[in-house]
């Protein structure tokens, strides 16, 4: 037992001898190529092989010959894992240069090219990981295109809708100046349309910069649908006589909700005035409500005659208004929300969106698919006995 102890330290005193010797030349390649390394590790193993070796066969006084034949074993065996650890370094270097090759395609539109096979079960990880990066970053880059476009396409509509209204004020103004307006009161009630179509654009833009910011203050409380939604007719009834539409209980019962009683009124009197103007005179435009599990569901459903497949998925973007430009039609007389703002007459195409931003505040969410002769809306929102809790909107 003893012999075999001295020959076990002679053997580690030899390799770590080797090992100290080799130190700086392994510290010096910590930045160099892996089959460099690899081959260095090799051939440290190697070493302190054939030191340990060594010092066994002099402390056992072997023969030379016997010397011989166990330092030739050790050689042929250098040589072979030499030449394996070489092999091995280079196909994993290759397999890294091809990765980092693949790398530079991350967020490139061709998208993330991904290396046939990977060497080793690392590099194949980080080409997966660099493979869902690539989709998210292309996800990402979508959607910045989809918001930029809808940006570009809100500015645009807010200028046409502006400067509708201001060349209109101007001009009765110029009347009213150069005493060439033979009905004066006709003129000021009309400017005071005008002004209040500016008024309601202006706090649309308002409320959805709000919900886009997480600002928007909900001020819960347990209520019937039955009120918001009797509350959100009366407000709409005006409108839909003006237009020649029926306002039609689809059925509503006195289901119980804990929402923000103003924020979701104003979210269904958006979808009433949106149902009224898109539904031709003698039309019909249903409002109904149902329970389903932990909700409550909303529905405002029009005779618009249905959405086109593609435009589905952008109907609650900002600025979305069915077509690239459409002029505002003109308010309906006698038909005023609260504050004197016409309804829904604004234009901008910010309604929808404040919709699905208010709606997604409660924690609900907001759809909207082809039905029959037109479109149905829908709004669900956690009913009073489930847990709620606001939370802020997705913009």
């Amino acid at each position: 037992m003893t012999d075999f102890l001295v020959i076990v330290g002679l053997a580690a005193l030899g390799a770590a001898v080797v090992g100290l010797l080799a130190a700086p030349a392994v510290r010096a390649l910590r930045r160099r190529s892996v089959a460099l390394s690899l081959f260095a590790v090799a051939a440290l193993a190697v070493a302190a092989m054939a030191a340990g070796t060594v010092a066994v066969a002099q402390a056992m006084f072997l023969s030379g010959h016997d010397l011989g034949v166990v330092m030739a074993v050790v050689g042929v065996s250098g040589v072979v894992s030499l030449a394996a650890a070489l092999l091995f370094g280079r196909r994993i270097a290759a397999g890294s240069r091809e990765l980092a090759r693949s790398a530079r395609t991350v967020g490139s539109e061709g998208g993330f090219a991904a290396p046939a096979d990977p060497p080793t079960a690392e590099l194949a990880a980080l080409s997966r990981a660099l493979e869902e990066t690539s989709a998210r970053l292309a996800e990402s880059r979508e959607r910045e295109r989809a918001l930029d476009a809808s940006r570009r396409e809100l500015i645009a509509g807010i200028s046409h809708d502006l400067r509708t209204p201001l060349a209109g004020l101007r001009a009765m103004a110029e009347a009213l100046e150069d005493g060439v307006a033979e009905d004066t009161e006709r003129y000021h009630s009309r400017m005071r349309v005008e002004v209040d179509r500016l008024a309601a654009m202006v706090d649309d833009l308002f409320e959805l910069a709000r919900i886009q910011a997480g600002a928007l203050a909900l001020t819960l409380s347990r209520v019937s649908v039955y009120d918001l939604v009797d509350d959100a007719l009366a407000g709409a009834r005006p409108l839909a006589r003006a237009r020649g539409v029926r306002l039609v209980d689809g059925g509503v019962a006195p289901l119980p909700v804990r929402v923000d009683a103003q924020q979701i009124t104003r979210v269904l009197s958006n979808l009433l005035v949106n149902a009224i103007r898109a539904t031709p005179a003698d039309g019909t435009v249903a409002v109904s409500a149902r329970h389903e599990t932990g909700r409550v569901v909303l529905a405002v459903e029009d005779g618009c005659g249905g959405i086109p497949s593609a435009d589905l998925a952008r109907v609650f973007d900002t600025g979305w208004r069915g077509a690239p430009a459409r002029t505002p039609r003109s308010p309906t007389p006698g038909f005023a929300r609260a504050g004197g703002a016409p309804l829904g007459e604004t234009g901008a195409g910010l309604g929808l969106a404040i919709v699905r931003g208010i709606v997604e505040a409660h924690q609900g969410r907001a759809t909207v698919r082809n039905a029959g002769a037109g479109c149905r809306f829908e709004v669900a929102l956690p009913s009073a006995e489930a847990p709620t809790q606001a939370g802020p909107p997705v913009a």
